[in-house]
């Protein structure tokens, strides 16, 4: 067998060793996928059981109309009109709110399926506002088409978009104009998808100026929901606040807060969104053969603004392994950097292997940590994997290195790698900074103690000192 000290046989088993390596870490790579896309399908379980992720959208009101149109019309020889065939457009004119103020408090809890868990809540609100209701003796309350003859009223509802209806824990209680209405399943509304609507009776806002057409309403509303809460800004000026006693929330929605408080006792957080700022309304409008019914501003295609709060589950692991595992390999090349410099300044023979069984041992490490996760804390679960492999290799390298000294030396360096490894794990804002920071100081650390290695001869010999000694054989020569 070639003796593994000659570098084209090194290099090429290291290699080797290395691929090996990098297809295990792939393995379980593979692994943290599939096991947190068990845990994405267990959420999808009790969602299913519970209540998915809410959206909320309204109030709306609603006016459904009929306009009588003109479609042709004939005529006799001297242009009187003999026939004349008309049709009907169905089409509904939106009233959105003036104002909207919304106080929501949100009480998380969790539900569980196996080992793996999801976030639920129960979020009670209080809702106030204000409409401006239409004069529907007005020219001007609705639009008139080409060909116009009349509009015909149906029967106006106030809408309440309601993405999970099934997360309804109470029957909702609103009021208009200090009256109670009586909400009812369907939003009846294309935009809004699944919700609740309420009759009304308008007719006492025909003909009253602006003034006395401002109208108050509220709305007490119990939901249960699943990881996130949303809320669309309707109203010409929309007034949000949340607070929950959850310490982990994510601001993901279209609009950040003005103003937010979060430590360990919960978060609190307020937003102020004006009609200027969102193209919500222009979402909503209803459509008649492919064309709106109103005039609109272009929108864009994800214009369904909100503001909206995530219950994030820190105990949730996977993203952190499979961060983690992106750094495998490089706990490898180190470690195998680390043998060979050993190598060279003890003059020691490591086997193949010897290499082989050492990574492994730190790919163990990483199945071990996602397993651990699972049931306990990151910070415990990477304490017990972290304790287990170093624990192995300072025990293994005593025999390999031939001394507990420079076996527990070794597994001490690797202890500062798992240091350092957690530390750029725990902090995301500053992980590029803290990993380029220790691969430049690992890089130095090992320029540093080579820095003497005579690379064609695989000694410690300086180049002075090998000079000085090529200097005296040949005096020595030339003596003889």
């Amino acid at each position: 067998m070639k003796n593994f000290r000659s570098y084209p046989y090194k290099i090429l088993v290291a290699a080797g060793l290395i691929l090996v390596l990098w297809a295990a870490l792939q393995m379980v790579f593979n692994l943290v996928e599939e096991r947190s896309q068990l845990q994405e399908s267990a959420e999808q379980s009790i969602w299913r059981s519970y209540a998915g992720p809410q959206t909320l959208t309204g109030p709306i009101i609603v006016l459904p109309y009929k306009e009588v149109l003109v479609e042709s019309e004939a005529k006799d020889a001297k242009g009187r009109k003999t026939q004349t065939q008309y049709r009907e457009a169905t089409r509904q004119l939106l009233v959105f709110p003036k104002s909207l103020q919304v106080q929501t408090e949100i009480k998380p809890s969790e539900r569980y399926r196996g080992i793996h868990k999801a976030i639920v809540y129960e979020a009670a609100s209080q809702w106030t506002g204000t409409f401006v209701l239409p004069d529907l003796k007005a020219a001007t309350a609705f639009e008139k088409s080409a060909g116009h003859v009349r509009f015909e009223l149906g029967e106006p509802f106030v809408a309440l978009g309601v993405s999970d209806m099934r997360g309804l824990a109470a029957a909702p209680v609103m009021q208009l104009a200090g009256k109670s209405l009586e909400m009812e399943q369907g939003a009846q509304l294309n935009g809004l998808g699944q919700g609740l609507h309420a009759e009304l009776d308008l007719r006492g806002a025909a003909g009253k100026p602006a003034d006395a057409r401002v109208v108050p309403f509220s709305l007490t509303l119990s939901l249960l929901g699943s990881r996130s809460i949303a809320f669309a800004p309707v109203a010409d000026m929309n007034t949000f606040s949340m607070r929950s006693a959850w310490p982990h929330p994510s601001f993901d929605g279209d609009f950040l807060p003005r103003q937010r408080t979060v430590d360990a006792s919960g978060f609190r957080a307020e937003w102020s969104v004006n009609a200027l700022n969102t193209h919500v309304r222009e979402r909503l409008l209803p459509m008649e053969n492919g064309e709106r019914t109103q005039p609109a501003v272009t929108a864009p295609a994800n214009a369904a603004e909100s503001i909206s709060v995530t219950l994030i589950d820190p105990v949730n692991g996977y993203v952190r392994v499979e961060r983690a595992i992106k750094y495998g390999l490089l706990f490898v090349l180190l470690t195998f950097a680390g043998f060979y410099v050993f190598e060279q300044i003890k003059g020691l023979r490591i086997h193949p292997i010897q290499y082989l069984l050492v990574g492994l041992a730190l790919t163990l490490f990483f199945l071990m940590l996602v397993s651990l996760s699972e049931h306990v804390t990151f910070l415990l679960a990477y304490l017990a994997a972290s304790a287990a492999c170093i624990g192995l290799l300072a025990f293994y390298l005593t025999f390999v290195l031939h001394s507990w000294r420079r076996g527990a030396s070794f597994a001490a360096l690797i202890a500062a790698l798992y240091g350092a490894l957690y530390g750029i794990l725990v902090s995301e804002d500053n992980a590029l900074l803290l990993g380029s920071t220790l691969l430049f100081l690992v890089l130095a650390s090992i320029m540093t103690v080579t820095r003497r290695v005579d690379w064609y001869n695989g000694d410690m010999q300086s180049r002075s000192e090998e000079e000085g000694g090529e200097g005296k054989s040949n005096n020595g020569r030339v003596a003889q």
